[in-house]
């Protein structure tokens, strides 16, 4: 018997709260533009790396300096790839924060 009443009334309150997600399309292209924008990529080399846990430590230490989004080791290669917003951070930074962990590192480019 309740079961009714509960379904009528989500029915009723479901396209009021499904209305505060919508986003204009346009203002989802302009957010998309903006961010692509405000990121740079870099690769490092990475020296040291010996073990499994190597860049994991790497890993985070970079991704612990504000504005890097995201980074990518390859433990064979020894090289880190890190996204950031430059206007942030710097590639400076990031490198140090992987050499203050033990991993010196430097920018390829």
């Amino acid at each position: 018997m309740k079961r009714p009443l509960i379904t009528a009334a989500a029915a009723a309150i479901l396209p009021i709260g499904a209305a505060l997600f919508l986003v204009p399309q346009s203002q989802v292209n302009a957010q998309s533009t903006t961010a692509a924008t405000e990121t740079a990529t870099e690769t490092f080399t990475i020296e040291k790396m010996t073990c499994a846990m190597c860049p994991i430590t790497v890993r985070k230490a970079m991704e612990g300096v504000e504005g890097v989004r995201s980074v990518e080791v390859d433990f064979e290669a020894k090289t880190a790839t890190a996204v950031f917003d430059p206007s942030t951070t710097s590639t400076a930074d990031i490198a140090a924060a992987s050499t203050n962990a033990g991993y010196p590192a430097q920018p390829k480019s």
